[in-house]
């Protein structure tokens, strides 16, 4: 683990919008699962930087789930959290939402988990700090994330 202050899961929460236009979308009218896929990992960096306090990279996407479509003319509204913080790596969890302009109606789109790492201006790892549990919620979050982190460590080893 890192000797950097920790920090709540809150402090780095990260919210953008979206609003799909037709080259955001296939010849059916619905959002690119990839453009997705970019909005989803941009938001996801961003609550990255924010909890590490400087450059991280993607080094991997679990579970991402594509639920519902998102049309043309739809807002899409991307939520990020810090699940867990290791020594240079974090599990962030990101929620896409698809909103209906006219009537606010909201469903999810897209439920995922990335894993993040920090870098340094020469691209290697550099610490990262902890992550403060200040609820039950969070607990179950780190507990979570960190079943999946030794997963992911034991398929690399195979």
């Amino acid at each position: 683990m890192t000797t950097l202050p920790a920090k709540p899961a809150r402090a780095s929460h990260t919210v953008t919008t979206q609003l799909v236009f037709p080259e955001h979308a296939n010849a059916l009218g619905k959002a690119f699962g990839g453009q997705v896929m970019a909005w989803a990992d941009m938001c996801g960096g961003i609550c990255s930087m924010r909890h590490s306090g400087g450059p991280t990279v993607t080094a991997a996407i679990d579970d991402l789930v594509f639920e519902r479509p998102i049309n043309i003319g739809d807002t899409v509204v991307i939520e990020a959290r810090v699940n867990a913080a290791f020594r240079s790596s974090m599990e962030v969890e990101v929620e896409v939402w698809g909103e209906a302009p006219a009537t606010g109606q909201r469903w999810r789109c897209v439920q995922s988990r990335f894993t993040f790492v920090g870098i340094d201006g020469e691209g290697k790892l550099r610490d990262i700090p902890g992550l403060l549990v200040e609820s039950d919620d969070d607990q179950l979050r780190v507990a979570e994330a960190s079943a999946r982190r030794a997963e992911r460590l034991a398929r690399r080893k195979r």
